[in-house]
Parts: C-alpha cells; structure tokens; sequence
C-alpha cells in the first residue's frame, strides 16, 4: 500500500508538473478502488487509485466520456494511467445526496436524479452496442450471493438440498420477471452515495463503471429503494409512477399497465436487495470492511416488505431475519 502511494505521487508530480500538490482521502469504496482529493495551488481535483490487478479503469474513462456526450455531470477525465490504474479527474464535490436528502429537500433532488436517469435511458443503439448484457447468469450468480455470503456465512445457517432448490426456484422467478422488461442502459449503482450534490448541472454521477445493458427498473429501484435511505412505500411509488409517465412519453418504454411496472419494480428491487445483502456481508468477511452491515436491516427490510405482498416469493420470508422485519416500515 505505502510502495503504490509512493509511485501514485511520483505519477501526479509528472502529470501536474510539480511536486506541490496536497493528497488526502476522499473517499473509500466498496471494491479495490480508492480516491484521493488533490489540492493543487487553488484548483481542487480527485484521484483514483485502481490497482491493475483487480480494477480496470478503462470502462470508466470509456463510460465518463459517453456520459457527458448525452449531456451527464460525470467526472471529466484529465489525465490517466490505465496501465498503472491512475485517473486524475475533476472534482465534482465532498457532498453525496445521502448527507443532504431530508423530507424538504427530497422531491427537488430525486426529480433531479430521474431526470438525468432518462437522460442516460434514452441513449441510443449506437451507445449501448458493446455494453455487457444482465442475463440470466448473471442474475442468478448476484442471487446467490445472499445465498453463499448471507445465510451460509454471515448467519452460518447451512441449508438442506429441499431449502436450497426453493431458493433457487424463487431466484428463476425473480430473473424471468427482470428479463422480460425492456432493456436500457445501468448503471447499477445509482444510488444516493454515488449521486454528488452539486451547484450546477445535479447531480454528479459516480461509480458507473460496471454499467450494463438491462431492466428499465433498475436504476430507478435502487435509487427509490436505496439500501442507505427509506422512504414511505406511497412516496416510493409514485415517485415510480411519475417515472413511468416520463419514460413513456420519451419512448423508452410502451403500453406498460401501472400494475405491471411497479410488480416489475418490485421484483427487481428484490433481485437487487439480495444481491446487496450477500455483497455487505461478504465485504465484511472476505474484505474486513464491516461499515455496511449496518445496512443489511434496511436493505433485507425491503425482501420482506415485497414478498409478504407476492405469494410467488413468500417462500423467501423463512429466509430472513427478525430484525428485517423490523426495518420494512417507513422512513
């Protein structure tokens, strides 16, 4: 860690020609990533740190750059070292929408982040051509994380072979439902941590580097049903049913029943919250990052919240702990 700090400095002295720059944390990540804001004389600029080894930084310079052709706040990208795993970007802000989000602040925020959501779906063939597609295995393989990391690890409750095929029965309902909804392009973390508050253009978008071509629902449950923030489920919805209104009339989706979109929001935000649990869980067993366990109540809360209303996933409520219970009332 200290020998990569050190070849990271020797590469901003290079890259801003001098050795008179200031170099603090600005933030962790859930990955290998780290950044760094950078001060240097009156501008103020952010550092990514990506060792080669586990990151690759050449989708977000790919993603940042088609971003801001459709009109998005993303970080410009100043220099790079993708050999190396340097970025050197612009700083877009120390203030994510989850420290400024309250009951006042929230319809003018969230309008601004679906706003630029339907910017980013209404990106044409041309751009989404060579984006990854979240298939089938995919979506299993994120399903089973909560499966592997949560139950069998985290809580240590192994499963019988007639457990595990029940699971695995409600997670082949849960893809089948995502995969029939039109496909656009996701971020996938679109959430109130990698939303930047910002003067002009809000918000900044962050983390979009492991984008996919997918549901339509995506990114709009994972910032309504944000694993870090909750609101009140009639807020949620038509917060949800506005979007749709908004995404018919730009043609991203058609002839879509209300009913439809929000069971389609409701499953996929299913899919995504156990996906979210297995990953807090194993960031904390596999990477000694405990910081997001704190969050598997609120984001476990939504699983029980939905499945107790769809009698095809109420398998998925023996799964769950009590405290998640708990954590499915409102904000």
């Amino acid at each position: 860690m200290r020998q990569r700090l050190a070849l990271l400095k020797t590469w901003l002295a290079d890259v801003l020609e001098t050795p008179a720059f200031d170099l603090a944390p600005a933030s962790s990540d859930a990955s290998f990533r780290r950044y760094f804001r950078v001060r240097h004389g009156d501008r103020s600029l952010i550092v990514m740190d990506a060792p080669p080894a586990q990151e690759d930084t050449a989708p977000f310079v790919h993603l940042a750059e088609r971003l801001r052709a459709a009109g998005l706040n993303t970080p410009r990208i100043l220099a790079k070292n993708i050999a190396q795993g340097f970025l050197l970007l612009s700083d877009l802000g120390d203030t994510p929408y989850l420290q400024v989000l309250t009951e006042a602040s929230a319809g003018q925020l969230y309008g601004d982040a679906l706003s630029a959501l339907l910017r980013m779906q209404q990106m044409g063939d041309r751009w989404l051509t060579d984006l990854p597609p979240y298939d089938h295995a995919l979506l299993m393989q994120e399903m089973h994380l909560f499966r592997d990391w949560y139950l069998q690890r985290h809580r240590q409750q192994a499963l019988s072979p007639p457990q595990a095929r029940l699971l695995d029965e409600v997670f082949g309902r849960l893809a089948s439902s995502v995969l029939d909804q039109p496909r656009v392009f996701v971020h996938r973390d679109y959430h109130s941590r990698n939303l930047m508050f910002t003067p002009q253009d809000n918000p900044g978008i962050i983390d979009f580097q492991d984008a996919v071509l997918g549901p339509v629902t995506y990114d709009l449950v994972s910032l309504l049903r944000d694993c870090y923030i909750r609101w009140p489920r009639a807020r949620v919805e038509a917060w949800a049913l506005d979007y749709l209104r908004e995404a018919q009339a730009a043609g991203i989706v058609t002839d879509v029943a209300d009913e439809t979109w929000l069971c389609w929001f409701d499953w996929m935000g299913v899919q995504r919250h156990l996906k979210a649990a297995g990953i807090f869980a194993r960031l904390d067993l596999r990477d000694g990052k405990p910081g997001y366990l704190g969050d598997i109540p609120r984001t476990l809360g939504y699983v029980r919240e939905v499945a107790g209303r769809y009698a095809e996933l109420r398998p998925l409520l023996d799964f769950l702990p009590a405290e998640a219970a708990a954590a499915g009332g409102a904000a």
